[in-house]
């Protein structure tokens, strides 16, 4: 997935821990960028009719899996900054259409920093399978969003708009290559 040659992706896709920024920033990358914005976790809850934390306590885990992977996998958009929700990269199919016209942009901040920013953790809508800690997830994820990033910034940054500043160059040092 790390090809410099991706001038003609239209679509910056960002990737990260809950937490991490990426509506936060997504919604100020796509008007500094004149590219729409779309957020995934909304799509989810369109699509479901409810939110995503009623998905995961009403249907569980497994379906709410299930329906972001079918929702991430069939996404379709040109000139676009995408948020995803954090489990995204949990799915390989989702993942690979996410990268066929998009750079995968991983907003990158720590365990502590996470924890910081979470304040609605019960009715986030985080996807933990039974069993797993927070600690758990952050490590497991941690490892698959390398895997998938074109680019990663650090977003420990509380300022929004310096964390949209790091996203915007190095998205132009990628593309410049």
């Amino acid at each position: 997935m790390k090809n410099n040659s991706d001038k003609t992706k239209s679509n910056i896709v960002l990737i990260g821990m809950p937490g991490s920024g990426k509506s936060t920033c997504g919604v100020l990358l796509s008007k500094l960028s004149c590219k729409d914005f779309l957020d995934t976790d909304l799509l989810i809850q369109q699509s479901e009719g409810m939110r995503l934390q009623e998905i995961i306590d009403t249907k569980g885990t497994d379906y709410f899996a299930c329906a972001e992977e079918r929702i991430l996998s069939e996404l379709r958009a040109e000139n676009t900054v995408i948020a995803t929700g954090g489990s995204a990269v949990c799915y390989e199919s989702a993942m690979k259409n996410l990268a066929e016209n998009g750079v995968i942009v991983y907003l990158k901040i720590t365990f502590d920093c996470m924890m910081e920013r979470i304040t609605d953790l019960a009715t986030r809508g985080i996807l933990l399978h039974e069993g797993e800690t927070m600690l758990d997830m952050f490590r497991s994820r941690e490892a698959l969003y390398m895997k998938y990033a074109d680019i990663t910034v650090d977003c420990e940054e509380s300022a929004v708009a310096l964390n949209v500043a790091k996203i915007l160059g190095e998205y132009e040092k990628y593309l410049n290559g």
